[in-house]
């Protein structure tokens, strides 16, 4: 896949948001995106303990579910993303424009305290 804009991607997951609607077994809420979001938030959360060693090294040989890499980290960040996305889209947020508005603030802040 080409790489895409911002805008495009998040097109993309709200495009892959609604086939999914299409086959699940009720629609989603902001409720259950949220507990979805807090789930893949704490999976994130184990695959980076595991991967900066916080558990014993050898945690992941003795059983595969507790192994971590980059790839499996990236995944996780990209289920965030995705649930994320689905909460912005269920409550009619321009993600874009917010994501730029929430930069330009902090961008202003950090300007008058001369960093």
């Amino acid at each position: 896949m080409q790489n895409l804009t911002f805008q495009e991607a998040i097109d993309l997951a709200k495009s892959v948001i609604h086939r999914f609607q299409k086959i699940e077994g009720k629609p989603w809420n902001a409720e259950g995106t949220l507990i979805e979001l807090v789930k893949q938030v704490g999976e994130l959360s184990k695959l980076v303990m595991v991967y900066e060693r916080y558990y014993y090294s050898d945690r992941g040989k003795e059983n595969p579910q507790y192994g971590s890499n980059k790839e499996k980290i990236g995944d996780e960040l990209a289920d965030i993303l995705f649930a994320i996305i689905r909460l912005a889209d269920f409550y009619d947020i321009d993600l874009e424009k917010a994501h730029i508005e929430a930069r330009k603030k902090e961008t202003l802040y950090l300007d008058n305290r001369g960093v």
